[in-house]
This record gives structure tokens, C-alpha cells and sequence, in this order.
């Protein structure tokens, strides 16, 4: 195990979470989850693998919600029959099951896309499918998102507290908004070094990579599409939020500041996930405007995206014309995207997960044995039609969470959510090359089904406490007819 300068960071985090507990430390994990790029600790012994800062919190988190008062049965409450929980329990199993048997039962039976780290370079080659040491890591990797899940699920369903989650939310925002400029200064200044000790995990850092002139931003992650993930995640929650939350200037200005640390990223798949996000909430909003369930504010924030996004593509349409700054930065960001070697190259990985998925069967090659370009074809490949139905039907229980008695705040916090994991859904399909949607993901997914299924049961303890004829059948709170 290797020691480097951020595991100081993450002692502080271990620390923290000890020390105030798990829900009242919360935040303390989102603080920590914007640095990407930093590793607790490196093992050499296992490939150079890195056991990230909040991949330690997520362990921490898990066993202190384990051995806390009737832990273990309180986390299998949340692996409840049609729950989010009781699909990813069912997903994790086949994905240990293919991980470990369909790389040597399909072995020499196609070629896969994999990755190869000789002379301190990390390079994609096609090789005959094979057991490798990443069949291991990214198995160990689905396991630190199942158990940073089950923690957090399992805190909020026994106590829902929204503002908790709000205040988490906004720590990681500043943090992020803040490592992103200081990423940017630091190498204007000529001292991109200063960062170094956030920078200490085993993966290629572009630190001075530039498009169209333009350094790219990447904050505390190690390349800039990373980072428009991660920001994306925060943008779709602030932007939900600010519709159809409470007023606040706190939200106004958190929606701002990433709105403008996205568009800073220069990242050609956040852009385009931008884009399609904006268009799948306009459609909800006219779907519930035809149903009469739309607020007004939501109505006037819709209509005014619209506008600003026709008003923006007039003035780009303009300026890609007659600028030629302009048109150079659009040509490399957006329209000679999929023609450049790296677009190529991404095709090329979806078109082989593609065949791996029908050469093993339709089973997949599991988890770390093949890579593609988008998250659906990498499940695909990796876990086959099974795993992936299990996949979606997580995700499908996700979208399901609701609240039915709540302030417009739980409400708007829960909503938020939603939409920020819809967001790093709708990124993920573009360039996400395995099936790992990434902690963040998973914590934001826990929340979602903590907080919804804690409020149900709080409306039903206050429920029967106001009336004993109040009854709860199948999780729902019914009445029950007195002769």
C-alpha cells in the first residue's frame, strides 16, 4: 500500500465520520467527493489500482452503518421485495456470477477492447477475451457502489432528514465551483503543480490539455469529461430544484455557478448531455402542463430555456460564420467530434461490445472485460441481457421513489435528485465505458430511495397515532372500513 499526500484528506474523512456519525457527517462526504483525482492510498501489488477518497468513505460509511444498533437487519430492510434495494441485491449477484465465470467460460471466444499498462502507459488493445486483473478491480468497484447505496438508503429510511441532503448538496457545489477555478489560475499562473497533492490516484492526468486554445477545465478530476460528469450531476439537481422548490437565493446562486463551471469544461459529451437533459425536462413539463400538474413557475423557467437556447444558437449560428475563433472552438467541440481518431476509436468500441454481447450468447463477458462508448452498450457486453434488464429495473424503481405527504421543499429535494441521477444517466449513454455509474451516482440513488420510503413510514407512524383505523398493507397506508 502506498501512502500519498491526499491521505491526509481522507483520514479527515474517516475521522469525521466517526466522530459525528454517519447522516450528521454526511456532509463531510460530499465535500470529499469533487476530488476525483485523489487516491487514499495506492496498491501497487494490484496493477497500481487506487482506492479513491470516497471509495474509503463509502466503506466507512457501510460499516458504520453495519455495526450500528441492528445494522445488519435494519440494510436488509432496504433490500425489500420491489424496492430499488431488492434489484441492485439481484444485479450485484449476477454481476459476482459473470465476473467470475464468464471470462473463462467464453475465453479465446471473441475479441474484446481492454486496457494494457506496460512502461507507464495506459493504452485500449484488442485482445482475445481472457480472465484479467480488471475482472477484479471493476468487480470491486460495483461492490463499493452497492455498499455506499445500502448505507445511505438504509441512514435516511430510518431518519429522512431533507435539509441534511440540501446542505450536503451545497458543500459539494462550492467545492467543486472552487476546484474548478483553482485548476484553471493555477495553470495560468504557470503553476499547475499547486495541485499535485490532489492529484496522486494512478490515472492519466490531462492537466494541460487545451481545446481550441482554451484550457480545459477539469477542477479536482483528472481529465475534463469526468468533471462535466460530475458537474452535470449537480447542474440537473440545482436546475429541478430552482423550479420547483421553495424560493432561494442559495439555489439561484448554486445553479449558476455550475451552470457556469459546465460550460467552462469544455467537454464535448457534457455539452451535447446538457442539451438532451433540457429537452427531456421541457417534455415532462408539457406532459404535466397537459395533465394540469404543472406549476406556473416551472411553465415560465421552461419557456424561458427555450428562448435563451434559440437565442443562443442564433448568436452561435452568427458567430460561427463570420468568426473564425468561433468557428474553429465549435468545429473541435462539437462537429468534428465523431470524425477525429478519438471518435473513431469510440465507435469502434461500441460496434465490438456489440458483437461480444452476441458471441457470449447474450450473456456478457462480465464486468472489467470489455470496453465501449455508452453505458447501455457496455452492460450489454459486460452482463448481458440479464444483467442489464436487472439494470434498468433499479433504475426503473428509482424513477418510482415519490413522496405523497411533504413540504414543497422534501418534495422539490426528492424531484432533484431524481433528476440529477436522469442527468448522469443521459451523459453516461454517451461516453461511459463500462457499466460503473460511479459512487456519486449511488449515493444520490440511496437518498432517492431512503428519503422516500423514511417519509412513507413517518406519514404512516403519524398516521396511526392520529387514528388506530389507519392500517398498512403492501407499504401503502390504506383505511379500514369500521362496521
Amino acid at each position: 500500500m502506498q501512502i500519498v499526500p491526499s491521505t491526509l484528506l481522507a483520514l479527515l474523512l474517516v475521522v469525521m465520520l466517526m466522530k459525528q456519525g454517519p447522516q450528521r457527517g454526511l456532509h463531510w462526504f460530499f465535500i470529499m467527493s469533487p476530488f476525483g483525482a485523489a487516491a487514499a492510498f495506492n496498491m501497487p501489488a494490484v496493477g497500481g489500482a487506487s482506492i479513491g477518497i470516497i471509495d474509503l468513505g463509502a466503506l466507512v460509511l457501510f460499516a458504520l452503518v453495519f455495526s450500528g444498533p441492528n445494522g445488519p437487519a435494519r440494510i436488509v430492510g432496504t433490500m425489500r421485495f420491489g424496492q430499488p434495494g431488492f434489484y441492485l441485491l439481484l444485479l450485484t449477484l449476477y454481476c459476482v456470477v459473470a465476473t467470475l465465470i464468464f471470462p473463462r467460460l467464453f475465453a479465446y471466444q471473441t475479441e474484446v477492447f481492454g486496457i494494457s499498462r506496460a512502461d507507464n502507459k495506459t493504452e485500449i488493445i484488442s485482445v482475445f477475451l481472457r480472465p484479467t486483473t480488471g475482472n477484479i478491480t471493476q468487480l470491486f468497484r460495483l461492490m463499493l457502489d452497492v455498499l455506499a447505496f445500502f448505507a445511505v438508503a438504509t441512514l435516511f429510511r430510518i431518519k429522512p432528514d431533507f435539509d441534511k441532503v440540501l446542505k450536503a448538496m451545497i458543500a459539494a457545489t462550492v467545492v467543486n465551483f472552487a476546484l474548478g477555478w483553482l485548476d484553471v489560475l493555477t495553470f495560468a499562473a504557470g503553476a499547475p503543480e499547486i495541485l499535485d497533492p490532489i492529484r496522486t490516484a494512478n490515472y492519466s492526468m490531462l492537466v494541460d490539455h487545451k481545446m481550441a486554445g482554451l484550457k480545459r477545465m477539469i477542477g479536482g478530476f483528472p481529465e475534463a469529461s469526468s468533471f462535466g460528469f460530475y458537474t452535470l450531476g449537480l447542474f440537473g439537481f440545482w436546475l429541478r430544484y430552482w423550479i420547483s422548490g421553495p424560493p432561494s437565493r442559495t439555489a439561484l446562486f448554486c445553479l449558476i455557478a455550475t451552470g457556469i463551471v459546465l460550460l467552462r469544461s469544455t467537454s464535448s459529451s457534457t455539452y451535447v448531455a446538457v442539451v438532451a437533459l433540457l429537452l427531456v425536462m421541457g417534455l415532462f413539463a408539457l406532459v404535466d402542463s397537459r395533465k394540469g400538474h404543472v406549476r406556473k413557475q416551472a411553465m415560465v423557467v421552461t419557456l424561458i430555456v427555450l428562448l435563451a437556447v434559440w437565442l443562443f444558437a442564433m448568436t452561435g449560428f452568427a458567430a460561427y460564420q463570420f468568426l473564425e475563433p468561433v468557428s474553429d472552438f465549435f468545429d473541435t467541440v462539437l462537429f468534428d467530434k465523431a470524425d477525429s481518431q478519438s471518435g473513431v476509436e469510440r465507435m469502434s468500441w461500441n460496434v465490438q461490445a456489440w458483437q461480444n454481447f452476441l458471441d457470449t450468447n447474450m450473456m456478457g463477458a462480465g464486468l472489467g472485460s470489455i470496453r465501449a462508448s455508452n453505458w447501455f452498450l457496455a452492460c450489454l457486453g459486460s452482463i448481458g441481457i440479464a444483467g442489464t434488464a436487472l439494470y434498468l429495473l433499479f433504475l426503473g424503481g428509482l424513477s418510482r421513489a415519490r413522496i405523497r405527504q411533504g413540504s414543497v421543499q422534501d418534495t422539490a429535494i426528492l424531484h432533484s435528485l431524481k433528476t440529477a441521477c436522469l442527468a448522469l444517466v443521459i451523459s453516461a449513454l454517451l461516453t461511459t465505458p463500462t457499466p460503473d455509474l460511479g459512487i456519486f451516482f449511488f449515493v444520490l440513488a440511496g437518498l432517492i430511495t431512503g428519503l422516500a420510503r423514511g417519509a412513507a413510514l413517518e406519514s404512516l407512524k403519524e398516521a396511526k397515532e392520529t387514528s388506530p383505523s389507519i392500517v398498512e398493507r403492501n407499504g401503502t397506508i390504506a383505511q379500514r372500513v369500521i362496521p
